[in-house]
């Protein structure tokens, strides 16, 4: 999580121009070097080290470039990697803060983002400037869990601006999969945003949650029985964490029905797989998707 951010950071910051160093007016400055400026401080617990904290932020350079637009974010706390860096900011922090931090360029080029040397475009007197509005901090423990229901508000939104957009191609596609399963005496009651699932084979009777590792075996295939990909073809199961959006919508629904060891049939709407979109050669936009699939096994993600 802390390396994608870096990552996506170092992208925009790599654009950025070198300007005239701007003054600290308004800023307070720690023993250990970082500038800071609380725009709206509240009352409460700080964050512990692991813990996490959901941001908005954004990132200037000399005060005139926005070299990172403000956008939401999740870190974990960690311990300073370099004297006045801003994770001894955020260790000062609130729900509900608002506070920019001025950090040193070359020690956040080198640690923060990696990078051995500072790029040619920039100077050691350029002034690197974190804009941040703290929204929430929480245990690691609750990170998958919130993750997930962030993604199922996310794709009940998505479903229903699809299916609002595409009226007509989403009738379409409802009465293909109507007739498909009348054609196959499929009687199964659809779930309430509209996958079905018919079990083949039970399990244990054990079933995973939100964020835990599943390992599940599968064949794809369209309506009219094309197969797209399968994994007993590569004999070897897929895994992800379950709940959080890594796989389309139906896997995430579908497969946190299913018990250790069970087999069974997912016949996913269009709107739960790829919507709008193709993937591949063969899925075409609007394709009504068709899973054999079968749970492995899960377990806790790993630390």
């Amino acid at each position: 999580m802390f390396v994608a951010l870096a990552a996506m950071m170092l992208t925009g910051v790599m654009t950025a121009c070198s300007q005239e160093k701007v003054p600290y007016e308004g800023y307070q400055k720690t023993e250990n070097g970082l500038y800071y400026r609380f725009y709206n401080k509240n009352e409460g617990a700080t964050p512990q080290i692991g813990e996490l904290i959901d941001v908005q932020l954004g990132c200037v350079v000399n005060d005139t470039m926005p070299v990172i637009p403000v956008m939401p974010n999740t870190l974990q706390l960690m311990e300073p990697m370099f004297p006045g860096d801003i994770f001894e900011g955020l260790a000062m922090t609130h729900a509900g803060d608002s506070v920019s931090f001025i950090v040193n360029i070359d020690s956040t080029f080198r640690t923060f983002f990696g990078q051995p040397t500072l790029p040619e475009q920039f100077k050691s007197t350029d002034v690197m400037r974190f804009d941040i509005r703290i929204d929430d901090i929480y245990p690691e423990s609750l990170y998958l869990s919130r993750m997930a229901a962030k993604n199922k508000k996310a794709v009940t939104e998505r479903v229903a601006k699809m299916v609002a957009d595409h009226a007509e191609e989403s009738a379409q596609a409802a009465q293909a999969l109507t007739e498909y399963l009348a054609k196959k005496k499929i009687v199964a009651e659809p779930t309430e945003s509209g996958l079905y699932y018919v079990m083949t084979q039970p399990g244990n009777g054990e079933k995973p949650v939100e964020g835990q590792l599943v390992s599940v075996h599968y064949t794809g295939t369209l309506l009219d029985g094309t197969k797209f990909d399968s994994s007993y073809d590569r004999e070897q199961p897929i895994q992800f964490p379950l709940g959080i959006g890594q796989v389309i919508p139906g896997w995430d629904e579908g497969i946190a029905l299913m018990s250790k060891g069970e087999k069974g049939m997912l016949y996913i709407p269009y709107y739960l797989g790829y919507g709008d979109r193709a993937a591949g050669e063969l899925i075409k936009p609007f394709s009504n998707l068709v899973f054999e699939v079968e749970l492995v096994d899960f377990e806790d993600m790993p630390r």
